[in-house]
């Protein structure tokens, strides 16, 4: 009997399957080529979500290079590369062989798709470490990921800085920074805030790449939150950035966390400068009107709005509006901006509204000028 379209495509169970683990596993999902579906990674990226794994979701059209770089900044157990382009034998080696360039070689790449079986051991010959076909069950890809978690340990000394700052981020945020390693804090500290969905991701992207185009030595760190039931997270916030056009001039790390849990971020902002990054953009999870605790970690902070986020009652509610130092009115094309932009300006009390597009880069220029050149 066919299925009805109301039904979801997998049935798994959600629970955390990857608890007795050194540490959550960290698989860096995304599509190389020119194919330009995602239903089907999107749903690998759930299932590995609900089964407690984090995934970083690189998004489509990736380059085999601006994949390497994600997988060294966010310091993955595994890459997932789903190919369905016919281009795998020749990108999944250029892949292999920026991971080696970059410092990160002995991160394991599985492949998934259209792969014809006689591909197969070419692939495998080159350094591929599994290949999976259509119709592969999720528990041996789940499994696969589980198997390729080693515990922490600082890399050789002789790693590219980028690959060392990675790795001592992971061990900062498990609590294992070794004693006596070196913290500063850069000369900036922006944090951006918001409600979900505001476009906190976009601008943020936006200013980085801005930054770069400028000669400045950009990181950002990108909290996502992380499930109470299975600890498993779904980390998007990287598929902003264009790292075909900034390669590695931004450093981009993803972290989930639990509530506003930044016990560790001190000591992740000071790898950061002491990496000689000299600016730093944090975004948080996705603010409700008490999420404040981000204040206390940054030198500035811009609370970004959209029109539809309430009437005047919720603009006047004490929290995370008081903690702005500037406004950032985004998706100021919308219908309601104008009345959003007024009841804005009731709560302001005379701190800075910049209103912006994120998504078609209008108000950028602007923002980056006032957030980061004058802080």
């Amino acid at each position: 009997m066919a299925r009805s379209l109301t039904e979801p495509t997998t049935s798994i169970e959600k629970r955390d399957r990857c608890s007795d683990l050194p540490h959550r596993p960290r698989v860096l999902l995304g599509k190389m080529g020119l194919d330009g579906h995602d239903r089907g990674v999107k749903l690998i990226a759930r299932i590995l979500r609900d089964s407690g794994v984090h995934v970083i979701y690189s998004g489509l059209w990736q380059t085999p290079r601006g994949l390497a770089i994600g997988a060294r900044d966010e310091d993955v157990d595994c890459v997932a590369a789903s190919m369905m382009s016919n281009s795998h034998l020749v990108l999944v080696p250029r892949l292999l062989e920026a991971l080696h360039d970059l410092g990160r070689g002995d991160i394991p790449v599985n492949v998934g798709g259209i792969i014809p079986h006689e591909d197969v051991a070419a692939l495998v010959s080159q350094g591929v470490a599994r290949v999976y076909h259509t119709g592969t069950g999720m528990d041996e890809i789940i499994e696969s990921v589980r198997s390729s978690v080693k515990a922490y340990a600082p890399l050789a000394t002789t790693a590219p800085l980028a690959a060392n700052l990675a790795r001592l981020m992971s061990l900062a945020q498990a609590g294992q920074l070794p004693p006596g390693t070196a913290l500063e804090r850069p000369a900036r500290v922006i944090g951006v805030t918001g409600a979900p969905g505001a476009g906190k991701s976009t601008l943020v992207a936006a200013m980085a790449a801005e930054g770069v185009r400028r000669g400045r030595r950009i990181a950002v760190i990108a909290f996502d939150p992380m499930s109470p039931i299975t600890g498993g997270a779904l980390l998007g916030d990287r598929l902003r950035v264009d790292f075909n056009a900034v390669d590695e001039g931004i450093f981009y790390r993803s972290l989930a966390i639990v509530g506003e849990d930044y016990r560790h971020l001190d000591a992740l902002v000071g790898l950061v400068g002491a990496a000689g990054y000299e600016t730093l953009l944090i975004e948080t999870v996705g603010a409700g009107q008490n999420d404040v605790a981000i204040r206390t970690h940054v030198d500035r902070t811009a609370v970004v709005t959209v029109p539809g986020m309430g009437d005047s009652v919720q603009m006047d509610k004490a929290g995370i509006l008081e903690i702005a130092d500037l406004f950032v009115a985004n998706k100021a094309d919308h219908a309601e901006e104008a009345r959003h932009y007024r009841e804005l300006l009731d709560v302001a009390d005379g701190r800075a509204i910049f209103e912006t597009v994120a998504t078609q880069g209008k108000g950028i220029v602007e923002l980056y000028e006032a957030l980061i050149e004058r802080a």
